[in-house]
C-alpha cells in the first residue's frame, strides 16, 4: 500500500510502498477515503525532522532526556544503537482521517465491514490507504455527513474539549488566539454556545474568513494599539 512519511534522519518526505498494517484485537482496518492535513502541526513536524540533529535535541530536550536515561541503564553502545534504529524508521504524518471499515476486531462487534467511520490518532489516521485504529478513536460516519466532511472530526473534536474544559457559560465574552483552522471552528463553537467571541491572529486572511462568516469579532493584533 501507498503512504506518506519522512525520513528522520534526512527530513525528505515521499510516498512509499508498505507492507498492509496489522490487525490488532480492539483495532478495526480502515481502507481511507480522505485524511486530513492540518497544515500548522504538520508543517511544525515537517520541519523538526528536516532540522538537524543538534536542533533536534534543542526544540526536544524531553527526547534528549530519554537519551541519558537510557545510557544510565544500558550503555554507550546500546543506547547508540536505539537511537540510529530510531533514525532509520520512517515517521507518518496524518493523524484525523474518513474511510470505509474492511476489517474490526473490536470487542463489542460495533463495526462491521462496509461501514463508513471517521478515526484520529497520531501514527493511527495517517495519510495512508489502510490504516488499523484502537476502536476507541474510531466512529460511525451519520448519513448526512460526507467521507470529506468526516475527515474533519478529529478537529473539531479537539476544539469541543477546549470549549469544554473552559466551560464558558451562555453570555459570557471569551477570545480565541489564533484563528487558523482549529481556532475557527472553536469560534463557531463558542459562538453556538451562546457566547461573544474575540478572535486574535496575525494573518489578515484568518482574520477576514471571521468578520467574514461573523463565527466571532476578528482583529489582527499587529495592527492593534
Amino acid at each position: 500500500m501507498k503512504q506518506l512519511v519522512q525520513s528522520p534522519k534526512s527530513g525528505k518526505i515521499e510516498i512509499v510502498e508498505l507492507p498492509y498494517p496489522s490487525v490488532e484485537q480492539k483495532h478495526v482496518l480502515i481502507k481511507n477515503s480522505f485524511s486530513l492535513i492540518s497544515a500548522g502541526t504538520e508543517s511544525k513536524t515537517i520541519k523538526f525532522g528536516k532540522s538537524s540533529l543538534i536542533k533536534k535535541a534543542l526544540n526536544r530536550p524531553d527526547l534528549v532526556n530519554q537519551v541519558l536515561q537510557n545510557f544510565a541503564k544500558e550503555g554507550l553502545e546500546q543506547t547508540y544503537k536505539k537511537v540510529l534504529n530510531r533514525l532509520d524508521n520512517y515517521s507518518t504524518l496524518g493523524y484525523s482521517s474518513s474511510g470505509i471499515v474492511e476489517l474490526s476486531l473490536d470487542d463489542n462487534s460495533e463495526f462491521q465491514k462496509g461501514d463508513r467511520v471517521s478515526c484520529a490518532g497520531q501514527n493511527y489516521a495517517s495519510h495512508s490507504e489502510f490504516v488499523s485504529v484502537p476502536q476507541n478513536l474510531v466512529v460511525r460516519i451519520p448519513d448526512k455527513v460526507s467521507d470529506k466532511e468526516a475527515a474533519f472530526c478529529t478537529i473539531g473534536s479537539i476544539a469541543l474539549q477546549g470549549v469544554r474544559q473552559a466551560d464558558p457559560k451562555i453570555g459570557e465574552y471569551v477570545c480565541v488566539i489564533g484563528a487558523g483552522l482549529l481556532g475557527q471552528i472553536t469560534c463557531q463553537i463558542l459562538k453556538a454556545n451562546g457566547c461573544k467571541v474575540l478572535a486574535i491572529d496575525i494573518d489578515d486572511e484568518m482574520i477576514k474568513i471571521v468578520n467574514d462568516n461573523k463565527f466571532a469579532f476578528g482583529i489582527n493584533s499587529k495592527n492593534s494599539q
